[in-house]
């Protein structure tokens, strides 16, 4: 299996083998905080183990990057396999970098997959049912996972940097809270693989978008090069929502491994230049 670089040696995420048939397998990144919590299926993908070519190699998930049709759905199969859900049972986002954030259900599956998507500019999904897997994509932007297994009810958001500076993640919480009665303090969340403070280069402009929103509290978070151009840790800005939202300390994981320091690993915008499929955030309730 592909090593990778971590940030620290502490295990937050797991990389796992999942058999796809009798002679393929899969690695998929998944995080035990989520699993302990007994209800959910859940990955963050890889770029390994599905038979998209060149610079699409090899588990490309978007069917808007240049890649084969058939390509693409036969890495759906694989990804459909390995995680134990149906084919059929994906729902995808239509990501803009906003803060919408729709509920799905039964009736939703397939969109994005099967059938044509019949909703734009959608960065977050949340369900309470099962049979519904979301999807939510990424090349180093930030994926949140929420489960509410007091509810049952789960939630994935895709927070770029302007997710991010509008609070994704304590919209979500919200729309989940409005939708099924979901209380943050019950909420086990995730920060998923993204792109870390070293690797993420950004403009004054989008700097003081941040001192604003973090007023108080942008030094944890900006890194002044005083050439005007900031490092921004999206992974602590993240959390701090997460955490002023009302989610528990001990109910957060974030991650510490970066995809544009693993371009062997993952999909990076930021590594490849732009030339580079999608990977994705997956999660299910179970049956």
């Amino acid at each position: 299996m592909e090593s990778y670089i971590t940030k620290s040696k502490k295990e937050i995420l797991q990389l796992k083998s999942f058999p796809v048939d009798e002679e393929k397998e899969m690695p998929l990144f998944v995080y035990p905080l989520l699993e302990h919590t007994g209800i959910v299926k859940h990955a963050f993908t890889t770029r390994l183990g599905g038979c998209s070519e060149e610079h699409l190699s090899s588990l490309n998930l978007s069917f808007t990057r240049g890649d084969k049709k058939e390509a693409v759905e036969e890495n759906y199969r694989r990804l459909a396999a390995a995680m134990g859900v149906e084919y059929g049972s994906f729902v995808f986002s239509q990501q803009t970098h906003t803060t919408n954030v729709l509920k799905v259900g039964k009736e939703d599956i397939g969109n994005g997959l099967i059938y044509e998507q019949k909703y734009t500019d959608i960065d977050g999904l949340i369900t309470n049912e099962s049979g519904v897997t979301l999807v939510t994509f990424y090349a180093d932007c930030v994926p949140l996972y929420f489960v509410d297994p007091v509810h049952k009810a789960i939630g994935l958001s895709h927070s770029g940097w302007r997710g991010t500076v509008n609070r994704m993640g304590k919209v979500t919480l919200e729309a989940m809270h409005q939708e099924f009665g979901t209380q943050p303090e019950d909420v086990v969340c995730a920060i998923g693989p993204s792109i870390c403070q070293d690797c993420y280069e950004i403009s004054e402009d989008v700097a003081i978008e941040f001192q604003k929103e973090f007023a108080g509290r942008e030094k944890e978070i900006l890194l002044d090069k005083k050439n005007g151009k900031y490092q921004l840790d999206l992974w602590k800005a993240n959390e701090i929502i997460l955490l002023e939202a009302g989610i528990k300390p001990e109910n957060l994981a974030v991650t510490n491994i970066c995809t544009c320091c693993n371009p062997k690993v993952f999909y990076s915008h930021r590594a490849s230049k732009g030339q580079r499929g999608n990977l994705a955030a997956v999660m299910a309730l179970k049956e």
